[in-house]
């Protein structure tokens, strides 16, 4: 018997198959007829264009004044070192946002992105072909790798360049595939419900699920302004109109497991030790009593702090009392299971 709906089915479980690092297949069930195509479209369009990684944007070479000169005994004109560099795929290993590193070879040798690894950069892409030298040949060169998001061609990098250095076309993109296929599935007899299944694989800078929940993480945000000017032109405060489905999302918010808040290995397994397996169970502690869980030394309390304050809840955050119920609850009716 056909029920007649007054909101839509809200999607109720996610599953995630990696078969390594680099790839993974995301399925989101179930939706409502035609909703799994609204979500998929902006969420690939994100994916592929607004995630954020790691490219040359210059490089100087000793000795060299523009990119159609030579170095002496260098195999390769410089116009091919440079299209063979921008091919060649770089993570940077802390958290600025650019770098720059120096390099010198000399020898008879060939050389390869793996050749260019060291302390600050790591290449992913290292069998990849740079240059090959002679026996008397010395090559000198650095180059500025930044963080950034799609395609910025060399002439908008010009301007940011130091003297000496040559812009690069800097292609950031770390998604190499966004793909969905959308599914009929049934629910309650009726086969109208859909999956949707996102099939998504990167270049080795960042994990696949990474640039998925960062994907939907922007889209969050994006979508933030309708709330805000919800409550501006109705003159109504947006905490009287939307507070229910406030506690709702923050109720949701706060189940996010410790798995899925992407801490070291460290301090995952001493909260895991510690059966503080949500991040409301950390919310609920206070700063002592987190400081207390065994084992957890300095750094890993530092990284926990830190990596609470950036999901929106520092440590001694406190919250409304109707929603501080709800957590509790919830978090012991999970724990009873």
């Amino acid at each position: 018997m056909k029920k007649i709906k007054v909101s839509p089915l809200i999607p109720s479980s996610i599953e995630v198959e990696s078969k390594d690092k680099n790839s993974a297949k995301i399925s989101i069930f179930p939706f409502e007829t035609g909703y799994a195509i609204t979500i998929a479209h902006p969420l690939k369009r994100l994916l592929l264009s607004s995630s954020v990684g790691c490219a040359p944007t210059a490089v100087k070479i000793e000795g060299v004044t523009h990119e159609f000169d030579y170095v002496r005994g260098m195999l390769e004109d410089v116009t091919e070192f440079i299209l063979n560099l921008k091919n060649i795929r770089f993570k940077i290993k802390t958290d600025a946002k650019r770098v720059v590193v120096n390099y010198s070879f000399s020898g008879h040798r060939e050389i390869k992105g793996v050749d260019l690894d060291n302390d600050e950069v790591e290449v992913v892409s290292g069998d990849l072909h740079l240059a090959t030298i002679n026996d008397d040949a010395v090559l000198n060169f650095s180059i500025v790798i930044e963080k950034g998001m799609g395609y910025v061609p060399s002439e908008e990098i010009r301007d940011l360049t130091e003297a000496n250095y040559i812009p690069l076309d800097a292609y950031f993109m770390p998604v190499t595939k966004a793909v969905y296929d959308i599914e009929n599935m049934l629910v309650e007899d009726n086969p109208n419900y859909e999956k949707l299944i996102f099939t998504i694989a990167t270049d080795g800078q960042t994990e696949a699920e990474a640039v998925f929940r960062e994907a939907v993480k922007t889209l969050y945000e994006q979508l933030s302004i309708f709330n805000k000017e919800l409550a501006i032109s109705t003159g109504i405060p947006m905490s009287a109109t939307v507070a229910k489905n406030e506690n709702d999302g923050e109720l949701k918010k706060l189940l996010i497991s410790v798995d899925d808040l992407n801490l070291s290995a460290r301090s995952h397994n001493c909260l895991t030790r510690a059966s503080v397996k949500y991040l409301g169970d950390l919310v609920l502690m206070n700063e002592k009593e987190l400081a207390e869980v065994r084992n957890l030394g300095k750094k890993s309390l530092d990284e926990i702090k830190e990596k609470m304050e950036e999901m929106g809840y520092p440590v001694g955050t406190e919250l409304p009392e109707e929603l501080l119920g709800a957590l509790k609850a919830k978090l012991a009716q999970l724990k009873d299971r």
